[in-house]
Order: C-alpha cells, then sequence, then structure tokens
C-alpha cells in the first residue's frame, strides 16, 4: 500500500472548555447556580464575592484600637486572674462566669435560635407510617405466631396507607408451617382497625368503608355512606344520584347525607405520614411596569458579583514557571473563564425574557386570553441565537410578573388557525374553555362539540377532540360527569 501526504480542506466546531462551561451554567436553575458558585469560590483562590461597594472591606479594614477603660460599653479585656470554675455544670452559659461579656452574644444567640425555628418551621418531618403502625403492633394482643403475620403484613403497605399484593402476601405465608389464611385474615382485620383509619386497605372501596365503620353509628349519613360505596364508587364519581337511588333504595337526603360524608374521608391515609419540605420558587426574573412600560431586570440573590482576587493576582510573576506559579495561573484563567460564564449566563437569560416580555405584553396587560403564540424559533429567530440556546435558557426559570410567578416555558405555547386567518395560542384557548365551563349550567353541562361552537363563534377554530385534550390538560372532568343531578 503505497503512503502519500495530501491537503484537505474542511469545516469543524471545536467547543473550547470555556464554551463547554457557559453552555452548562446557563441550562442550570438558580438553586443549582447557588451550589456552583459556592464551589468555585471554595475550589478557587482567584475568585472572591464582590462586597457592597458602602460595606468595609475585609482587607482594607484595620483592627481597632484597644478600648479605654472608662468606656463601659466596649467590650473589656478578660483578667487573667479570672479562671473558669472546673465544676462548672454543662449547661451553664458564659454570662454566669463572666458578666461584662457584651450583649451582642445574646443577640446573636437569638439569630441563630431564629434561623433554627424557621429551618423547623419549614421542614415537616413525623415519624413513618411503618414506624407508627409497628409501634402499635407491639403494644396489641397478638401470639408470637400473629405478630411475625402483623409484622409482614405492615412491611407490604405502601406510603399511601394500601396493602400491595394480598394474593402474594397469602401465597407467601402459606409456606410457613402453622400459619393458616383465615389466621392471616383475622390478623388484617385487627391491624385494619390500626390508627390512621382506613389502613391497610386492598383498594379504594374497602379504605373508605374502614374509615366510615370506624366513625360513631350516631353520625349523620354514616349507613347511607356504606350503602353508597358498596353499590360503586363509579356512581359517586359521576355524582348519579338517580343511579345510586335505583341500586340502593335510599332517599334522595339520605343520598346527600352519605355523600357529604364520602366527601371527607382521605382516599390516601398513609400521606400525612410522609415527610416533606416546603418547596419555595424564587424569580430569576423580575417584570414591573413603570410609566406604561414593562421593564425586566435580573433578580439579583441569584447572580452575585464575582471578582478577581486583587492580592493574589499580583503574586502572579510572569517568567516564573514553579509549581506554585503554574497553579496561581491556572487559577486565574479557570476564574476568568467562570466570571465571563456568569456574565454570558445572565445577559442571555435577560435578552431571552425581555424578547418573551415583548411578544407577551398583552397577556401582561389582559390575562391568559390575551396570551399569543410563541415557539422557541420566534424568540431564536429575533435575538439571532439558536433554539437550543433559548431552550437553555427558558428551563427552570421563572419569571414574576404582576399577575404572578410564571415558568418561562409557560410563555411559550403552539398556535390554532383563527377563522380571519390569524392564529391564536393554545393558552389562550385553554383559559377560554376554563372560562366557559365555569359559566355553565350545572344541570346542563357543555359537551366538547358544543364548546367547539362556541369558540367557532369567538373566531377560533378547533376540532372537538383537541378541546377534549385541551380540557383534560386543566383536569376538568367531561360534561356527564359535571351534571348535576337535582
Amino acid at each position: 500500500m503505497k503512503q502519500s501526504l495530501a491537503l484537505r480542506q474542511g469545516l469543524g466546531l471545536t467547543m473550547t472548555p470555556a464554551l463547554q462551561q457557559a453552555i452548562r451554567l446557563l441550562q442550570l436553575s438558580s438553586l443549582d447556580l447557588q451550589m456552583e458558585i459556592q464551589q468555585a469560590l471554595e475550589s478557587n483562590l482567584m475568585l472572591e464575592q464582590d462586597q457592597d461597594p458602602l460595606e468595609p472591606s475585609t482587607e482594607t479594614m484595620e483592627a481597632p484600637e484597644a478600648p479605654a477603660a472608662a468606656d463601659s460599653g466596649l467590650l473589656e479585656e478578660v483578667r487573667v486572674d479570672e479562671t473558669i470554675p472546673e465544676d462548672m455544670p454543662v449547661d451553664a452559659d458564659w454570662g454566669d462566669v463572666f458578666d461584662d461579656l457584651p450583649s451582642s452574644t445574646s443577640s446573636s444567640s437569638s439569630d441563630d435560635d431564629s434561623l433554627h425555628d424557621f429551618l423547623q418551621a419549614n421542614l415537616h418531618t413525623a415519624a413513618s407510617l411503618y414506624d407508627h403502625l409497628m409501634s402499635q403492633a407491639r403494644v396489641a394482643t397478638f401470639s408470637e405466631v400473629e405478630a411475625l403475620v402483623a409484622a409482614f403484613l405492615i412491611d407490604a403497605i405502601n406510603s399511601d396507607g394500601y396493602l400491595e399484593d394480598w394474593e402474594g402476601i397469602c401465597e407467601r405465608l402459606a409456606q410457613d408451617p402453622g400459619v393458616a389464611r383465615a389466621q392471616v385474615e383475622a390478623v388484617l382485620s385487627r391491624v385494619q382497625e390500626f390508627d390512621p383509619p382506613g389502613v391497610a386497605a386492598r383498594d379504594l372501596a374497602e379504605c373508605l368503608t374502614l374509615q366510615v365503620r370506624q366513625m360513631p353509628r350516631s353520625r349523620c349519613g354514616r349507613w347511607a355512606a356504606l350503602e353508597i360505596v358498596e353499590c360503586g364508587l363509579i356512581h359517586v364519581a359521576r355524582q348519579d344520584e338517580a343511579a345510586i337511588m335505583r341500586i340502593t333504595g335510599l332517599t334522595p337526603e339520605d343520598i346527600r347525607q352519605g355523600l357529604d360524608l364520602i366527601r371527607t374521608l382521605q382516599p390516601h391515609p398513609g400521606r400525612p405520614f410522609q415527610a416533606h419540605e416546603s418547596d419555595y420558587l424564587m424569580p430569576d426574573v423580575i417584570v414591573t411596569k413603570k410609566n406604561g412600560r414593562w421593564k425586566v431586570a435580573l433578580n439579583p440573590e441569584h447572580a452575585p458579583k464575582l471578582r478577581i482576587n486583587g492580592r493574589y493576582q499580583g503574586f502572579i510573576k510572569r517568567a516564573d514557571q514553579s509549581k506554585d506559579q503554574l497553579q496561581l495561573k491556572q487559577h486565574l484563567q479557570e476564574a476568568r473563564y467562570f466570571i465571563n460564564s456568569l456574565e454570558s449566563r445572565n445577559e442571555t437569560i435577560l435578552r431571552v425574557s425581555q424578547c418573551i416580555v415583548e411578544e407577551q405584553r398583552a397577556f401582561l396587560e389582559y390575562g391568559e386570553e390575551a396570551m399569543r403564540p410563541l415557539v422557541l424559533r420566534d424568540v431564536a429567530q429575533t435575538l439571532g441565537i439558536h433554539e437550543s440556546t433559548v431552550s437553555r435558557a427558558t428551563a427552570n426559570k421563572y419569571m414574576l410578573t404582576p399577575r404572578g410567578l410564571y415558568e418561562l416555558k409557560y410563555f411559550f405555547s403552539s398556535h390554532v388557525a383563527t377563522t380571519q386567518g390569524g392564529v391564536a395560542s393554545a393558552t389562550a384557548i385553554q383559559a377560554m374553555i376554563k372560562r366557559m365551563i365555569g359559566a355553565e349550567d350545572p344541570a346542563r353541562p357543555l359537551s366538547d362539540s358544543t364548546l367547539a361552537e362556541l369558540l367557532l363563534k369567538e373566531g377560533i377554530q378547533v376540532a372537538r377532540r383537541t378541546v377534549a385534550k385541551y380540557r383534560e390538560a386543566l383536569h376538568i372532568p367531561p360534561s356527564h360527569e359535571r351534571k348535576a343531578v337535582a
């Protein structure tokens, strides 16, 4: 095989480390960005957070002079002959030993206590459902075999409080000698009497029945609720009182009392035992209206200003190629890349948000029905950037407007043709459907075909199946389930 040299010309795209970092930072949420900034500050000695110009810098701040003895408001030095008692109790306070401690100690302690109370108020943790049920099983009068069966059943209860795979459990326990199916069912009946009511049920009907049976017999609607649940929950979901009356033979008044009682029940008895933390969303962009114009600004809490540490930068010597100097130069280059990437991220998010506000000014003025159709391509062409950049800039980002807090993705929606030759956004059509259903007669709810006709009268031409899709997206049941039977 003959070897030869040849020149070939071509185009290629090479992503530099700086470009890769900029792309990665752009798609991060505000929480992930804060973690990324904190990690960069801890790992790169050239980076530091830019302080407020009104606050004194830690580098220029001079140490205060020694306090005068006559000034009682300042901290006095502790004398050498003052020693800490050896028999000091473990829960003692420093104020019990030194009387001249400043008041800032107590204020700092109160601040820490306030922060602790705030965190505890927003973090809701409780005993798990398994631990709650096992604590009741330990004090129940079970035999040794029954206690093992009860523990097995409790372990099979999911986080919503339902018993999973009942037949598989019976087959598994039947393999153990001395455990009969009747004994397993008897233990299950006792576990179902535990708190919370309705726990260890095998389906929704049994869960509701268990809760009703644990109520006092004098409870209004108790007997009717049991009859209604046994007749079938499909009629309860449809609010078909005529079918319930035909199956159960109850009077309309008894049916209403039973349905009112069923609505107070908990279909997921295990939910209150699931630990959860309060979720808070902070906007990345804030939109305000001043002097008749909409203004867009970045949230400064999500984008702290960073700068190069001038002191460490002064240690760098160009001619020196030692290991320490090379490390300083590498940190300096990485710090510059990181700061440039943050600035590029903020600029891109701000430009995209400004373009969205310009396109959706009607929504900000009049509401959802005035939402214009908008896709990523429209913003990309307006700003002269790629669609993937717009997608990254709007992912997990939130905008605070006078109408509320919205995800940037919310302002993008597909379009539907109108009879006048224009287009309408899917969000606007959903808002119109919601308005029409909210104003309908409960005795004669609007069908999907009727909604399509009403939309056509307003200039929106959509098919019935499209109306059904938008209605389901709004979590609105069909017309036969919305009908209120007199």
